[in-house]
């Protein structure tokens, strides 16, 4: 039987992966950076070190990590406030010490209280954001940045607007290669070209990539009117070259920025490193949560050893002049719908950030940002596919609900936000399950049974208090307590009042439990509270 977690076995489905990872990821840590009101190359960095460091320390197989969007305002508002970026490294590489603490001390348990159907929310969530942000881009409307998620947008627009926007900006060469590189994309996934190893082997993307860049040289040669100025392509790229048109090396290193050891003592600096390491962990958590679910193969990460990947890789990130880092659920989708199987992926896609910019960013700079549209549209739609929301209400209220308000708040706010909401409205959903399934009573003329079953919390203090009162005089109540794994005290103090005092009603109890809190409440004989009375 094959073995899943060999990458030597999954080289063919892993770097093929690689690459549509890497074409993903590279405009998005250049868009964030710029969003961030920070030099571009942190972006770069970001990446590089969360496909490298991250991805070889991380126990995820298909989780990929770089900038965050989420994180990007937290960026910008605290090199402001802090005045220089190089004391917003030290900042960053003391969050990903903190985020190095938190995974020793085993903080990752948090995940486990994410509910199934806040996490699905989340992931139809990121896949309509994708398509409704991408829109624009795939019609020659490229005034927003690569990587932007939140509804809010900087230029006073928002996602919608955005949208509406479009017809005054439509830009012929950018729509063409748009349809063509979507109609190419579809045909590559069909069944029956899968089956033919050319196929199998190179990612459609790249051949999307390709298209887009000689599209604009023939736009460039023989229909000037639909050639694609830089504004339109991805252009941002720092170069690495020296006056002879060579790599310089020094050139290449000056991008790399230390962090200012002297703000060591500035109160702000650490309330940021704070903010930064417990949002970053955050994301992270529901980034690999997410992406667990879109496991082919249901592997499980283990999240404490994540966040201890993710601390070394944001104190190394502060430390050479990079953005903070976070598990991405976008690169990861794009990685998992790509075919990846093993983290192979992710450290494949960080080596090719490092060599590309370093070597050919020329050519990075000639990508048309609406090739890259239709990447993202359909790895957008692989997320928020009609069936899972029919497979999300058949499930009943109680999952659809919560589904689909985290797909709402997410698209309207941010996902830090959404995510909140959807919690919120899950949790509501889960202690309302509980408190109606916690308790049940039957009865067969003066005899009752009162079952405590799973976990019975304080919010089942008043429907107890309601069913013991309504027991009548001379009846028998036998309280059955096997089924309960756990008893809130506040639910053993009523069932304690109601057996010392049962038999002043000629109520005879019986306690039937496994738990030695319920055992030990041993119901009153009348004699019993005569001597009580008299003490």
């Amino acid at each position: 039987m094959e073995n899943n977690n060999s990458w030597t076995q999954n080289l063919g489905k892993d770097v093929p992966a690689s690459i549509v990872v890497f074409l993903v990821a590279l405009p998005l840590c250049l868009g964030i950076a710029l969003a961030s009101e920070a030099p571009l190359f942190s972006g770069i960095i970001a990446g590089i070190i969360g496909g490298i460091v991250i991805g070889f320390a991380s126990g995820s197989s298909l989780a990929v990590s770089g900038p965050a969007a989420g994180l990007a305002v937290i960026v910008a508002d605290g090199i402001g406030e802090l005045g220089s970026f190089n004391i917003f490294l030290l900042a960053v590489m003391i969050g990903g010490l903190m985020q190095l603490t938190l995974g020793l001390l085993k903080a990752g348990v948090v995940a486990n209280f994410f509910p199934d159907s806040v996490i699905k929310g989340m992931l139809s969530a990121i896949g309509l954001i994708l398509i409704f942000k991408q829109i624009p881009h795939a019609f020659g409307l490229d005034e927003d940045y690569e990587g932007d998620m939140s509804f809010w947008q900087k230029d006073g627009e928002n996602t919608l607007t955005e949208i509406l926007k479009i017809t005054d900006y439509l830009t012929p060469g950018a729509i063409i290669i748009t349809v063509i590189s979507l109609a190419i994309l579809i045909l590559w996934g069909l069944p029956q070209f899968k089956k033919f190893k050319f196929f199998q082997v190179v990612p459609g993307a790249m051949i999307v990539v390709l298209f887009g860049i000689f599209a604009n040289v023939f736009y460039k040669s023989y229909m000037p009117e639909f050639y694609l100025q830089d504004s339109h392509l991805v252009s941002n790229i720092p170069l690495s070259f020296g006056e002879d048109g060579g790599f310089s090396f020094s050139k290449f290193t000056s991008n790399f920025t230390l962090p200012d050891f002297s703000a060591i003592g500035n109160y702000n600096m650490w309330v940021i490193a704070f903010t930064i390491a417990m949002i970053a962990s955050i994301e992270t958590l529901l980034s690999i949560e997410a992406t667990d679910k879109l496991d082919p193969l249901k592997r499980i990460t283990p999240t404490n050893r994540e966040l201890i990947a993710q601390g070394m890789g944001n104190t190394l990130s502060g430390l050479i002049g990079g953005l903070p880092i976070t598990a991405v659920i976008v690169r990861s989708s794009a990685n998992i719908s790509s075919g990846a199987r093993t983290k192979v992926s992710a450290v494949l896609h960080g080596f090719m950030l490092l060599a590309t910019v370093a070597f050919i960013p020329q050519i990075l700079n000639l990508i048309p940002k609406s090739a890259l549209a239709a990447v993202l549209l359909l790895v957008g739609y692989k997320l928020t596919k009609p069936v899972l929301y029919k497979q999300m209400y058949r499930k009943g209220w109680d999952q659809f609900l919560p589904f689909i308000i985290t797909i709402i708040a997410i698209y309207f706010t941010d996902l830090l936000i959404g995510i909140a909401i959807g919690m919120v409205v899950g949790f509501f959903f889960v202690m309302k399950s509980n408190y109606h399934s916690a308790i049940t009573v039957a009865r067969h003329n003066n005899n009752y049974l009162l079952r405590l079953k799973k976990d019975v919390s304080f919010l089942n203090k008043i429907e107890l208090r309601t069913i013991l009162r309504e027991i009548p005089a001379g009846s028998h109540v036998l309280i059955d307590g096997t089924r309960a794994k756990f008893v809130d005290s506040d639910i053993q103090e009523t069932l304690k009042e109601f057996t010392e005092t049962a038999s002043m009603k000629d109520i005879t109890v019986e306690l039937k439990s496994t738990m030695d809190n319920l055992n030990g409440l041993a119901p009153r004989t009348k004699e019993d509270l005569q001597e009580l009375t008299k003490a």
